[in-house]
Protein backbone atom coordinates (compact mmCIF):
# COMPACT_ATOMS: atom_id res chain seq x y z
CA UNK A 1 0.00 0.00 0.00
CA UNK A 2 1.15 3.52 -0.74
CA UNK A 3 -0.33 7.00 -0.66
CA UNK A 4 0.77 10.59 -1.24
CA UNK A 5 0.71 13.25 1.48
CA UNK A 6 0.39 16.82 0.23
CA UNK A 7 0.21 20.23 1.87
CA UNK A 8 -0.47 23.82 0.79
CA UNK A 9 2.80 25.74 1.19
CA UNK A 10 4.57 28.93 0.09
CA UNK A 11 1.71 31.03 1.46
CA UNK A 12 3.60 33.55 3.60
CA UNK A 13 3.46 37.15 2.35
CA UNK A 14 6.01 39.74 3.42
CA UNK A 15 5.88 40.10 7.19
CA UNK A 16 2.84 37.81 7.45
CA UNK A 17 4.02 34.26 8.14
CA UNK A 18 1.82 31.33 7.23
CA UNK A 19 2.66 27.80 8.33
CA UNK A 20 6.02 26.09 8.83
CA UNK A 21 7.07 25.06 5.34
CA UNK A 22 10.53 23.76 6.20
CA UNK A 23 9.23 21.32 8.80
CA UNK A 24 6.21 20.28 6.74
CA UNK A 25 8.46 19.47 3.80
CA UNK A 26 10.14 16.84 5.98
CA UNK A 27 6.78 15.10 6.37
CA UNK A 28 4.85 15.34 3.10
CA UNK A 29 5.69 13.91 -0.31
CA UNK A 30 4.07 16.63 -2.44
CA UNK A 31 3.89 20.41 -2.00
CA UNK A 32 1.10 22.56 -3.44
CA UNK A 33 2.98 25.85 -3.75
CA UNK A 34 1.17 29.19 -3.90
CA UNK A 35 1.66 31.21 -7.09
CA UNK A 36 1.10 34.74 -5.79
CA UNK A 37 -2.61 35.19 -6.52
CA UNK A 38 -4.16 34.00 -3.24
CA UNK A 39 -0.95 34.10 -1.20
CA UNK A 40 2.83 34.01 -1.39
CA UNK A 41 5.58 36.40 -2.47
CA UNK A 42 8.46 35.56 -4.83
CA UNK A 43 11.22 35.32 -2.22
CA UNK A 44 9.15 33.12 0.08
CA UNK A 45 7.94 30.91 -2.75
CA UNK A 46 11.52 30.48 -3.96
CA UNK A 47 12.68 29.47 -0.47
CA UNK A 48 9.91 26.88 -0.24
CA UNK A 49 10.80 25.50 -3.67
CA UNK A 50 14.47 25.23 -2.76
CA UNK A 51 13.57 23.30 0.39
CA UNK A 52 11.26 21.03 -1.60
CA UNK A 53 14.05 20.36 -4.10
CA UNK A 54 16.52 19.58 -1.33
CA UNK A 55 14.12 17.06 0.22
CA UNK A 56 12.96 15.47 -3.04
CA UNK A 57 9.36 16.59 -2.54
CA UNK A 58 7.23 16.88 -5.70
CA UNK A 59 5.95 20.37 -6.55
CA UNK A 60 2.53 21.44 -7.78
CA UNK A 61 1.18 24.86 -8.77
CA UNK A 62 -1.52 25.92 -6.30
CA UNK A 63 -3.41 28.23 -8.63
CA UNK A 64 -6.26 30.37 -7.32
CA UNK A 65 -8.47 33.38 -7.81
CA UNK A 66 -6.80 36.80 -7.75
CA UNK A 67 -7.78 37.38 -4.12
CA UNK A 68 -4.97 38.15 -1.67
CA UNK A 69 -7.27 39.85 0.83
CA UNK A 70 -9.65 36.90 0.97
CA UNK A 71 -6.87 34.28 0.79
CA UNK A 72 -8.54 32.90 -2.31
CA UNK A 73 -11.51 31.62 -0.34
CA UNK A 74 -14.12 33.88 -1.95
CA UNK A 75 -15.82 32.62 -5.09
CA UNK A 76 -15.33 34.94 -8.06
CA UNK A 77 -17.32 34.79 -11.29
CA UNK A 78 -14.33 35.05 -13.61
CA UNK A 79 -14.79 35.05 -17.39
CA UNK A 80 -13.43 31.88 -18.96
CA UNK A 81 -10.71 33.60 -21.02
CA UNK A 82 -9.57 35.55 -17.97
CA UNK A 83 -9.43 32.43 -15.81
CA UNK A 84 -7.50 30.48 -18.43
CA UNK A 85 -4.98 33.30 -18.75
CA UNK A 86 -4.70 33.58 -14.96
CA UNK A 87 -3.92 29.86 -14.72
CA UNK A 88 -1.30 30.09 -17.46
CA UNK A 89 0.26 33.10 -15.73
CA UNK A 90 0.44 31.40 -12.33
CA UNK A 91 1.85 28.13 -13.63
CA UNK A 92 4.42 30.03 -15.67
CA UNK A 93 5.55 32.09 -12.70
CA UNK A 94 5.99 28.99 -10.56
CA UNK A 95 7.79 27.16 -13.35
CA UNK A 96 10.38 29.93 -13.53
CA UNK A 97 10.95 29.95 -9.78
CA UNK A 98 11.02 26.14 -9.68
CA UNK A 99 13.65 26.02 -12.40
CA UNK A 100 15.80 28.48 -10.43
CA UNK A 101 15.35 26.29 -7.34
CA UNK A 102 16.42 23.12 -9.15
CA UNK A 103 13.02 21.46 -9.34
CA UNK A 104 9.98 21.39 -11.64
CA UNK A 105 6.22 21.83 -11.54
CA UNK A 106 4.68 18.37 -11.94
CA UNK A 107 1.01 19.02 -11.24
CA UNK A 108 -1.66 21.67 -10.67
CA UNK A 109 -4.09 21.91 -7.78
CA UNK A 110 -6.65 24.72 -7.70
CA UNK A 111 -6.85 26.53 -4.37
CA UNK A 112 -9.71 27.37 -2.03
CA UNK A 113 -12.84 28.74 -3.63
CA UNK A 114 -11.53 27.93 -7.11
CA UNK A 115 -11.00 24.29 -6.05
CA UNK A 116 -14.54 23.99 -4.73
CA UNK A 117 -16.03 25.81 -7.74
CA UNK A 118 -14.33 23.75 -10.45
CA UNK A 119 -15.28 20.54 -8.65
CA UNK A 120 -18.77 20.94 -10.08
CA UNK A 121 -18.80 24.04 -12.33
CA UNK A 122 -18.06 22.80 -15.85
CA UNK A 123 -17.32 26.25 -17.30
CA UNK A 124 -14.67 27.22 -14.78
CA UNK A 125 -13.31 23.68 -14.73
CA UNK A 126 -12.82 23.78 -18.49
CA UNK A 127 -11.09 27.16 -18.22
CA UNK A 128 -8.57 25.77 -15.73
CA UNK A 129 -8.06 22.66 -17.86
CA UNK A 130 -7.48 24.83 -20.94
CA UNK A 131 -4.80 26.77 -19.08
CA UNK A 132 -3.02 23.58 -18.07
CA UNK A 133 -3.15 22.16 -21.58
CA UNK A 134 -1.78 25.40 -23.02
CA UNK A 135 1.27 25.27 -20.73
CA UNK A 136 2.03 21.54 -20.55
CA UNK A 137 -0.37 18.66 -21.30
CA UNK A 138 1.70 16.36 -19.09
CA UNK A 139 0.78 18.31 -15.94
CA UNK A 140 -1.33 16.27 -13.53
CA UNK A 141 -4.65 17.73 -12.40
CA UNK A 142 -5.25 17.22 -8.67
CA UNK A 143 -8.87 17.45 -7.59
CA UNK A 144 -11.51 16.33 -5.13
CA UNK A 145 -12.09 12.57 -5.17
CA UNK A 146 -15.35 11.80 -6.94
CA UNK A 147 -15.76 15.29 -8.42
CA UNK A 148 -16.75 15.68 -12.11
CA UNK A 149 -13.72 17.93 -12.76
CA UNK A 150 -11.44 14.90 -12.73
CA UNK A 151 -13.42 13.18 -15.49
CA UNK A 152 -13.47 16.41 -17.52
CA UNK A 153 -9.70 16.74 -17.16
CA UNK A 154 -9.14 13.09 -18.08
CA UNK A 155 -11.40 13.42 -21.12
CA UNK A 156 -9.36 16.45 -22.21
CA UNK A 157 -6.18 14.40 -22.07
CA UNK A 158 -4.72 15.41 -18.71
CA UNK A 159 -3.50 12.84 -16.18
CA UNK A 160 -5.40 13.19 -12.91
CA UNK A 161 -5.03 12.33 -9.23
CA UNK A 162 -7.88 12.27 -6.72
CA UNK A 163 -7.31 13.58 -3.22
CA UNK A 164 -9.00 13.47 0.15
CA UNK A 165 -8.68 15.99 2.98
CA UNK A 166 -7.36 14.87 6.34
CA UNK A 167 -8.48 17.90 8.32
CA UNK A 168 -11.83 18.61 6.68
CA UNK A 169 -15.27 17.11 7.27
CA UNK A 170 -17.28 15.63 4.40
CA UNK A 171 -20.97 15.66 3.58
CA UNK A 172 -22.69 12.36 2.85
CA UNK A 173 -22.53 13.36 -0.85
CA UNK A 174 -18.73 13.46 -0.81
CA UNK A 175 -18.36 17.25 -0.76
CA UNK A 176 -16.38 19.27 1.76
CA UNK A 177 -18.45 20.79 4.56
CA UNK A 178 -18.41 24.58 4.26
CA UNK A 179 -15.90 26.30 6.52
CA UNK A 180 -18.79 28.43 7.77
CA UNK A 181 -20.40 25.39 9.38
CA UNK A 182 -19.55 23.90 12.78
CA UNK A 183 -17.27 20.89 12.60
CA UNK A 184 -15.99 21.67 9.09
CA UNK A 185 -12.34 21.69 10.17
CA UNK A 186 -10.89 18.86 12.28
CA UNK A 187 -8.18 19.55 14.86
CA UNK A 188 -7.50 16.32 16.81
CA UNK A 189 -4.39 14.60 15.34
CA UNK A 190 -5.42 11.17 16.65
CA UNK A 191 -8.91 11.40 15.14
CA UNK A 192 -7.53 12.67 11.84
CA UNK A 193 -4.84 9.98 11.70
CA UNK A 194 -7.35 7.21 12.37
CA UNK A 195 -9.63 8.57 9.62
CA UNK A 196 -6.78 8.65 7.12
CA UNK A 197 -5.65 5.14 8.00
CA UNK A 198 -9.15 3.85 7.29
CA UNK A 199 -9.17 5.78 4.02
CA UNK A 200 -5.75 4.45 2.94
CA UNK A 201 -6.52 0.84 3.82
CA UNK A 202 -10.28 0.53 3.23
CA UNK A 203 -11.13 3.47 0.95
CA UNK A 204 -13.75 4.69 3.42
CA UNK A 205 -14.15 7.90 5.41
CA UNK A 206 -16.94 8.83 7.84
CA UNK A 207 -19.14 11.73 6.72
CA UNK A 208 -20.18 14.44 9.18
CA UNK A 209 -23.53 12.71 9.73
CA UNK A 210 -21.78 9.45 10.59
CA UNK A 211 -22.49 7.59 7.35
CA UNK A 212 -19.58 5.74 5.70
CA UNK A 213 -18.42 7.40 2.50
CA UNK A 214 -16.37 5.49 -0.09
CA UNK A 215 -13.61 7.56 -1.65
CA UNK A 216 -11.02 6.51 -4.19
CA UNK A 217 -8.13 8.82 -3.35
CA UNK A 218 -4.40 8.40 -3.88
CA UNK A 219 -3.36 11.63 -2.15
CA UNK A 220 -4.16 13.10 1.26
CA UNK A 221 -4.07 16.84 1.92
CA UNK A 222 -3.23 18.46 5.24
CA UNK A 223 -3.62 22.24 5.15
CA UNK A 224 -0.36 23.97 6.05
CA UNK A 225 -2.13 27.00 7.54
CA UNK A 226 -4.25 25.07 10.04
CA UNK A 227 -3.39 25.37 13.76
CA UNK A 228 -1.19 22.43 14.72
CA UNK A 229 -0.76 21.45 11.06
CA UNK A 230 2.75 20.08 11.51
CA UNK A 231 1.82 17.91 14.49
CA UNK A 232 -1.22 16.62 12.63
CA UNK A 233 0.76 15.81 9.49
CA UNK A 234 3.44 14.06 11.55
CA UNK A 235 0.88 11.94 13.35
CA UNK A 236 -0.88 10.99 10.11
CA UNK A 237 2.43 9.93 8.61
CA UNK A 238 3.42 7.93 11.73
CA UNK A 239 0.13 6.03 11.84
CA UNK A 240 0.18 5.26 8.12
CA UNK A 241 3.80 4.08 8.09
CA UNK A 242 3.26 1.96 11.22
CA UNK A 243 0.42 0.21 9.39
CA UNK A 244 2.64 -0.57 6.41
CA UNK A 245 1.49 2.26 4.14
CA UNK A 246 4.32 3.76 2.09
CA UNK A 247 4.35 7.57 1.71
CA UNK A 248 5.27 8.40 -1.87
CA UNK A 249 4.30 11.12 -4.32
CA UNK A 250 2.29 10.21 -7.40
CA UNK A 251 4.42 12.69 -9.35
CA UNK A 252 7.94 11.78 -8.31
CA UNK A 253 10.35 14.17 -6.61
CA UNK A 254 12.75 16.82 -7.78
Amino acid sequence: MQIDLNSDLGESFGAWRMGDDATMLGIVSSANVACGFHAGDPVGILATLREAAARGVAVGAHVGYRDLQGFGRRKIDVASDDLTADVIYQIGALQGLARAAGTRVAYVKPHGALYNTVAGDARQADAVIAGMLAVDPSLVMMGLAGAPVLERARAAGLPVVAEAFADRAYTAEGLLVSRHEKGAVLHDPEVVAARMLRLATDGVIEAIDGTPLRLEASSICIHGDSPGAVAMAQRVREVLVAAGVSIRSFAGGA
